[in-house]
């Protein structure tokens, strides 16, 4: 692809780089941008540039915030005793959307996956397991996808925190195998979190 600017060539590199865009689409988004009022253009640059400097990961789940606990965690009329597990925020939102759930979050920041070197170490599971040791904890929901890396992941965080007095469970298979949550739609989602199984018998499964 022959550019006549070397700066519209570098911005669309730099958009390409972006999940699902390939060079052409990064190109229609870039002159689109050059074709807006260049204050909107601005306001869009300093919305990224703001986002990226100053956001924060929430103290207590590891959820995006604004701030350093985050308001579900912060929220007095959550139930902190049911911790639901996550792969990542956009799980969150998903299940957030359905308003079936009114305990917390844990977002462990992806699942255990050998292929592409990610070991539990990687992961935000030590909090976890801390957070079960010190009591308050009833009841974890497991509700990572379920693929093997997810069964693979949940099935490791279980073995940790197996010798505790605790409640392990993992949403009802109404989510297809193999699916990834954030694409369930939300009745089905929703569904799932109220129907949830011990998670024990998803091991005989």
């Amino acid at each position: 692809m022959e550019f006549s600017s070397k700066l519209l060539e570098n911005a669309v590199n730099e958009v390409s780089q972006l999940p699902g865009i390939g060079k052409r689409t990064a190109l229609r988004l870039v002159l689109h941008l050059l074709r807006q009022p260049k204050e909107q253009t601005l306001q869009l640059a300093k919305a990224i540039q703001l986002m990226r400097s100053d956001i924060k990961f929430c103290k207590s789940c590891n959820n995006i915030s604004d701030i350093e606990v985050c308001e579900i965690c912060s929220n007095p009329h959550r139930n902190e005793n049911i911790i639901c597990v996550v792969e990542d925020i956009r799980d969150v939102m998903a299940i957030e959307n359905t308003s079936s759930f009114r305990g917390l979050y844990h977002v462990l920041g992806g699942k255990i996956s050998p292929m592409d070197g990610i070991g539990p170490q990687d992961l935000n599971i030590e909090p976890l397991v801390k957070k079960v040791k010190q009591g308050n904890v009833k009841e974890l929901i497991f509700a990572l996808s379920s693929t093997m890396e997810g069964d693979t992941t949940n099935f490791y965080i279980y073995r940790q925190i197996q010798e505790y007095d605790i409640v392990t469970s993992t949403i009802a298979r109404g989510i297809s195998v193999g699916d990834e949550i954030e694409y369930a739609d939300e009745i089905t989602l929703g569904r799932s979190i109220l129907n949830r199984i011990p998670f024990e018998a998803s091991l005989k499964a």
